[in-house]
């Protein structure tokens, strides 16, 4: 299953109190408390604060609702064109995460939604990297177009790696890796999973670190491979079972005869 996140804001050194304190309840599953901390009294403020709600319903499988309402003030406080263009990548991000956990099929709202943000945000603007690589979860996951998603989420490495954005890099390190996993390029897929999850552990990444053990547990051989199985568990139980999706990857075993 493949889940991105908005851009990294609160992670690098010389970031003000705020967006660290933000980032810091985001690492770690807390996406109300981190909401909660944003007045919405600005276009970038009201942006954030969707943000955090729409990657919540990702995570949890919860808060539709706020995560709707929040939207939709965002796209009424969005003025310019990039603002405009960066909520609608939300809103085809919240369309597409409603399809992929089959809570409502959206996906029709989703490609008009990413298909007006790209109208809205030129190419090499910051921007443009995460809508690029939501692009290439759709082609991937709705679509069945996994040429299509290779080509999105290589222009979305590229702009994160131009832009400086190492959470994004986390993601189009792992689903190129799962491209290549599919593909059996079993050396090619270990190398991009072991980036992202290196990535995620420098940032404190906590929330998406179990999914990233995860996967690079999918190239290794035993005992590494249960080794970084059982890391997960524990990374997902102290999360209180977040990511919900995980769970069923996590399931043990069944016994044998």
């Amino acid at each position: 299953m493949a889940h991105s996140a908005m851009s990294g804001n609160g992670t690098t050194a010389g970031d003000d109190p705020l967006q660290t304190a933000v980032w810091r309840l985001r690492s770690r599953g807390c996406w109300a408390d981190a909401a909660a901390l944003l007045l919405p009294d600005t276009p970038a403020a009201t942006l954030q604060r969707a943000s955090l709600l729409v990657e919540r319903c990702l995570y949890t499988e919860q808060g539709w609702e706020e995560a709707e309402d929040a939207l939709r003030t965002a796209e009424a406080m969005a003025h310019s064109d990039d603002e405009r263009g960066a909520a609608a990548c939300e809103r085809g991000y919240l369309a597409y995460a409603s399809t992929l956990l089959a809570v409502r099929d959206r996906a029709d709202e989703a490609r008009a939604a990413l298909g007006r943000a790209a109208a809205l945000i030129p190419p090499g603007a910051a921007a443009r990297a995460l809508l690029d690589f939501r692009r290439g979860l759709l082609a991937e996951n709705l679509t069945s177009a996994p040429q299509a998603a290779r080509a999105a989420y290589r222009r979305a490495h590229a702009g994160a790696t131009a832009h400086s954005d190492p959470l994004l890099l986390s993601f189009t390190w792992r689903h190129l890796a799962g491209l290549a996993l599919r593909e059996g390029e079993l050396a090619e897929a270990r190398h991009g999973f072991a980036e992202s999850l290196r990535i995620r552990e420098e940032l404190g990444y906590l929330v998406g670190t179990a999914p990233a053990l995860v996967s690079l547990a999918d190239t290794e051989t035993e005992p590494e491979a249960s080794r970084l199985r059982e890391e997960a568990r524990r990374l997902f139980r102290l999360l209180g079972g977040v990511p919900t999706w995980l769970s069923r990857q996590l399931a043990p075993p069944a016994a044998t005869a």
